[in-house]
């Protein structure tokens, strides 16, 4: 078990204070990270909690889970490690034509 959690369902009222002493009655949080949407900048009612030991994010779990937070009732899990991103490919190499295809445009006669 990771001390970095999931809490979902977060109410879009809440603001990063009122997280930290929600969970602050589970122990000791390091960090949060609320989540908003990259276009709009609002937030998308779920994020991270740190924890400072594993025992307190157990706690925070244990006790938290399904707790009413302002109008919500909040939804709290372990995290999961984030997924490997896939390789980035420059423009030029999204420009090759696939194998066996033979390039259309100008030179093509």
């Amino acid at each position: 078990m990771g001390k970095q959690l999931y809490v979902t369902n977060i109410s879009f009222q809440a603001t990063e204070e009122d997280i930290w002493k929600h969970f602050s009655v589970a122990g000791k949080v390091k960090h949060i990270k609320l989540l908003t949407d990259p276009v709009t900048g609002k937030f998308k009612g779920c994020g991270f909690v740190e924890m400072a030991t594993l025992q307190d994010a157990k706690e925070a779990i244990d006790t938290l889970d399904d707790c009413l937070v302002i109008d919500r009732q909040i939804k709290v899990e372990e995290a999961r490690p984030p997924k490997p991103r896939e390789t980035q490919y420059s423009s030029a190499d999204r420009r090759k034509p696939a194998p066996g295809k033979r390039p259309s445009g100008r030179g093509r006669k």
